[in-house]
């Protein structure tokens, strides 16, 4: 047996360096799967992904998905890849084993949470308002830098950081706090800011309904430890309210055990690992 992949569509190229491209993965010849893989357009053309593999049912459990996966990664290597990314979806556990084989690592995890009709009163002696243009000014100078930053932590380079926490922002806040479906909003004890959540309204998957979605919650240094990070997840539960959907999800890092502590004890569950390696 010989598992080698064969384009099965041109090479597609965009002026700012994107490329993607599908192929076949063949058994002498025999096409008994397909694989897909492209550039990370939010992390910039230096960073690979592998965006489906898939073989045929008949021909699984013998190596070929593994060969396949080998040789896409030495594709996007001849690319100039120096990373590559994968999504698994939460219930497909033989894709993540597959991955975890391969030597990826989970980089972060996308989780949802139901919502139900029944709003949390804030506790005495916090208020929230909406946050002001002077602090979003501040704030929004602050959080490319540490967004960028927070990629770097994580061993991606430096400039596909950059690129990732540049795009990222200026795709989600086109304009600034005025952005359509976009809510700021700060807590406030005794007349001090303590924290601030950022949610918006969007679909979570490609045609679904609308949900909110938390891209950005903090509670100042100082104030942690208070339990302020989890009034202000419940804030951003009754904005989805008002908006009318009852489903909330945010992005989390894989490494950041306290904020998936608190998101599980609030009752959310995974939806998608985000897992990746060096190439």
């Amino acid at each position: 047996m010989t598992t080698t992949l064969r384009p099965s569509g041109p090479l597609q190229q965009s002026d700012g360096g994107a490329r993607s491209r599908h192929y076949d993965v063949c058994d002498n010849g025999r096409p008994v799967g397909a694989v897909a893989i492209g550039t990370d357009g939010a992390f910039g053309p230096t960073a690979g992904v592998l965006t489906s593999l898939a073989v045929d049912e008949a021909r699984r459990r013998r190596g070929r998905g593994t060969i396949a996966a080998l040789a896409a990664e030495e594709v996007l290597r001849g690319w100039g890849c120096t990373r590559v990314g994968v999504e698994v979806p939460a219930g497909n556990e033989p894709a993540r084993r597959l991955a975890t084989a391969l030597g990826y690592t989970e980089r972060s995890r996308n989780m949802v949470k139901e919502l139900g009709p029944d709003t949390a009163p804030l506790p005495a002696g916090l208020t929230a308002r909406a946050m002001s243009e002077e602090e979003f000014a501040a704030w929004r100078q602050d959080a490319v830098r540490s967004y960028a930053r927070s990629w770097v932590d994580r061993g991606v380079e430096p400039e596909q950081a950059r690129l990732k926490s540049e795009a990222d922002h200026a795709a989600h806040l086109p304009d600034g706090l005025a952005t359509e479906g976009v809510r700021f909003r700060v807590l406030v004890r005794a007349g001090e800011v303590v924290g601030h959540v950022w949610v918006a309204l969007r679909e979570l998957e490609p045609g679904g309904p609308e949900a909110g979605f938390v891209f950005d919650v903090e509670v100042r240094e100082e104030h942690r430890g208070r339990g302020h990070g989890r009034v202000l997840m419940l804030l951003a539960e009754d904005i989805t309210r008002d908006w009318g959907a009852d489903r909330l999800g945010l992005h989390v890092f894989a490494s950041n055990t306290p904020a998936l502590k608190l998101y599980e004890s609030l009752g959310y569950t995974t939806t998608r690992y985000n897992l990746a390696k060096a190439l």
